[in-house]
């Protein structure tokens, strides 16, 4: 069993932003517990709050307090998981789930078919693009204040159940009912892959799931056939996942017997990870995208093209989680993932934040970077100068916060971004384009077959910017933009309107025209 595939083994880096409720029973924390003082004392603090606390109390809250109060002491990675989390996670990075296969936006107090996943249950059964829902299993479901957690658990459900789901398309007065049969349903975790230009392709992962890998390489082998000679791999925003993807998507990059990380922990055996031959793109200029929100899985993967010299970062300091994490599952169906060793960059670097003080002050160190600056110039960054390490060439790069780009790209602050943000943020445009493309789908898609015919000759006419101006006007009042604020909600617009067609196909490579960090990385690849 050769180094790659020994870590395809349920080691995970668990996704940082999760918030946890937690549930164990007496039964299994009591039987963890030694015989110790500590133990005493904790079965003294329990018999005082029975007998002389003012109301009922769960013992079952008791315990999750007590082992979440106990876990915080350890680090801000380890965690309890109930059976229901555990199962989210499974579907979020195991690539599917079981329900009717339907992607959707709640708008107006409306639940908003934004498209029936390509051979899935609903599109079979003639569900559309525009569709609303209004009713499931009878129960009605428009204009009652319904959350998305509550339309996934009427949605989704075990294979082979069935599901009544009530239909007002528009255009029609009278609700539809369709019967389905829930399925499994793919997921993915490759947002999108196509080419920036002739030579440059360019791949967003969304997090390093189990078929991360098989899609990255489908990905890479299309781009190749399509002229790739260069990449920019983006991720922002991608949180991690599971180590061993984030292992096999590096050896696609790196020639046999570079080091991609290797671990260290107290009780766990040291562990070097190397490439192995026959890497899908092993030759070939390299950009890596990082923001804030990069972390764990995401930063293996840029430590290693970075430490080996194999390509650039681009963008702003990455999250800083260098810690592994291993699930023990209980009896309940709960689990524990805990931290048990950290990882290293090939250059020597544990890219782990400190987390010395409370977990809330280690997640506000975000908000910290906003306040002091970090985000605008890449002078205010704070790094320890006393973890410093070198590259294969020699290029100096520090440890103990996270990953420092090669080229900074700070956040958009200027007025236009300002003026965009405020007419975004009211979700009129998201309401207008979901509208317009339900409403003028037929003609679209007559006009631009692909998404690709969408993205190159789609244009945002003055007639369709009159439309939503009138649009924003009657539901906010008036839209002062500038010339250069307009463009830029135009793009946005179009961009809407594409993913309601073309779902990411349509999305991104509207989007991505006016990105400051995707410019960025096509300089540094000239």
């Amino acid at each position: 069993m050769n180094d790659l595939n020994r870590w395809l083994v349920p080691i995970t880096t668990f996704l940082f932003g999760v918030a946890l409720t937690l549930f164990v029973s007496k039964k299994i924390y009591t039987s963890q517990l030694s015989q110790s003082d500590g133990k005493q004392k904790f079965d003294e603090v329990l018999s005082y709050i029975d007998r002389y606390y003012c109301d009922e109390v769960s013992e079952d809250k008791l315990f999750a307090g007590a082992i979440q109060g106990m876990l915080q002491t350890l680090d801000p990675h380890s965690v309890y998981a109930t059976p229901e989390e555990n199962k989210q996670l499974l579907e979020s990075l195991g690539g599917g789930f079981e329900g009717v296969g339907i992607q959707f936006n709640i708008m107006n107090d409306t639940v908003m078919v934004v498209a029936a996943i390509p051979d899935g249950p609903s599109e079979k059964a003639g569900i559309m693009a525009g569709d609303r829902v209004v009713t499931v299993n009878g129960e009605n479901i428009a204009g009652v204040h319904i959350s998305e957690d509550r339309v996934f658990s009427l949605l989704r459900g075990k294979g082979g159940t069935k599901v009544t789901i009530g239909i007002l398309r528009p255009g029609t007065s009278e609700i539809k009912k369709y019967n389905i049969i829930r399925d499994a349903i793919n997921t993915t975790t490759l947002d999108v892959a196509y080419m920036l230009n002739d030579h440059v392709g360019y791949i967003k992962l969304s997090q390093f799931g189990e078929k991360t890998y098989t899609e990255f390489l489908t990905a890479v082998t299309k781009l190749k056939q399509m002229g790739m000679s260069s990449m920019v791999l983006d991720l922002r925003g991608n949180s991690g996942g599971y180590l061993g993807a984030a292992i096999k998507v590096c050896d696609l990059f790196l020639p046999k017997g570079e080091l991609i990380v290797y671990t260290e922990g107290k009780n766990t055996q040291s562990e070097k990870i190397f490439a192995t031959a026959g890497g899908a793109f092993e030759k070939g200029g390299v950009v890596v995208l990082m923001d804030e929100l990069s972390a764990s899985a995401s930063e293996i993967v840029a430590g290693a093209i970075q430490d080996n010299d194999r390509g650039y970062v681009v963008g702003r300091r990455s999250f800083g989680k260098g810690l592994v994490q291993q699930q023990f599952d209980l009896a309940d169906g709960s689990s524990l993932r805990l931290s048990v060793a950290r990882y290293h960059t090939p250059s020597g670097r544990c890219i782990q934040r400190s987390y010395a003080n409370t977990v809330d002050e280690y997640y506000e160190d975000l908000l910290h970077r906003y306040e002091n600056g970090e985000m605008d110039s890449e002078d205010s960054i704070k790094l320890d100068k006393k973890l410093r390490f070198t590259t294969k060439k020699g290029r100096v790069v520090y440890g103990g916060g996270g990953i420092m780009p090669d080229y900074f790209v700070p956040i958009d602050r200027d007025s236009n971004a300002v003026a965009y943000n405020a007419v975004f943020s009211t979700g009129r445009l998201t309401e207008f384009a979901f509208n317009f493309a339900t409403q003028h789908r037929k003609q679209l898609t007559a006009a631009y077959p692909t998404a690709d015919d969408f993205v190159r000759k789609m244009q945002i006419t003055p007639a369709i910017w009159r439309e939503f101006s009138s649009y924003y006007e009657r539901k906010n009042g008036l839209l002062l933009l500038n010339d250069e604020s307009k463009k830029e909600v135009q793009l946005w617009l179009k961009a809407l309107i594409g993913r309601n067609l073309f779902q990411s196909d349509g999305f991104y490579p509207v989007i991505n025209e006016s990105d400051r960090t995707i410019k960025k990385a096509l300089e540094v690849l000239k």
